[in-house]
């Protein structure tokens, strides 16, 4: 029998674990469960999930220590349950290692569907080679560094290209102004974010079919951006 995929679910309120374990069960997935943030690091090294959902409003362990201690030694993914007013704290836990994160109330098919691209991007990192990324109608080539809208090849410069490549090689997760900054132009420029704002609209301009209502390279407003490739 294949093994199943297994879901660690963090959460302190008793009706969302619930709700949440049916409809991944649901789904064919193994469900396991914690209810404060030293339970999550338990059940985290004992059952070694997947991925991970996390609340970040928990008793004994906050969310984002919780995540600051898996990023330790867990790559799985880790899904942010977050209020609507927590707009500081998604970023952190972001900054800290947390790939996306969803905005409570939220619905089972849009929290399946974070999942799923989560698992699909943990997959590939296992992977070897370099792969070829296809968003619409843009190719990217990350072995060959060639870009195509079309068929026909699009002229990117080093740091446009850097910036697309980064945010394609990390396609569906939420990327931080501060991890952008920090990867593409290095240590020490994680603050200046009207540059990366600058070269996002070069991007979309050159390569979106409606850089007013972007499709490709979404933003996470007071966050950061997301990439979006083909299913």
């Amino acid at each position: 029998m294949m093994k199943k995929t297994k879901i660690l679910i963090v959460d302190d309120e008793p009706q969302i674990l619930r709700a949440l374990r049916a409809g991944l069960i649901a789904q064919g997935y193994e469900v396991v469960s914690a209810a404060d943030g030293e339970e999550a690091l338990d059940k985290a090294s004992a059952e070694l999930p997947d991925a991970i959902f996390l609340d970040l409003n928990l008793p004994k362990k906050s969310g984002l220590e919780v995540c600051r201690e898996l990023r330790k030694w867990s790559a799985a993914p880790i899904i942010v349950l977050s209020v609507r007013d927590s707009e500081r704290d998604k970023v952190t836990a972001l900054d800290l290692g947390a790939d996306d994160y969803l905005t409570k109330p939220f619905g089972t098919d849009e929290l399946l569907a974070r999942l799923r691209v989560a698992l699909r991007h943990a997959a590939a990192g296992e992977g070897t080679g370099e792969p070829v990324l296809r968003a619409g109608n843009i190719t990217i080539d990350l072995a060959r560094h060639v870009v195509e809208r079309g068929g026909e090849e699009v002229h990117l410069t080093a740091t446009e290209y850097n910036l697309l490549a980064y945010l394609a090689t990390n396609a569906g997760r939420v990327l931080t102004h501060t991890q952008i900054m920090g990867h593409v132009w290095g240590a020490g420029y994680e603050s200046e974010t009207q540059n990366l704002r600058v070269y996002i609209s070069q991007l979309r301009r050159k390569l979106d079919p409606d850089s007013l209502q972007p499709q490709m390279i979404t933003t996470e407003p007071g966050i950061g951006y997301r990439f979006l490739i083909d299913e």
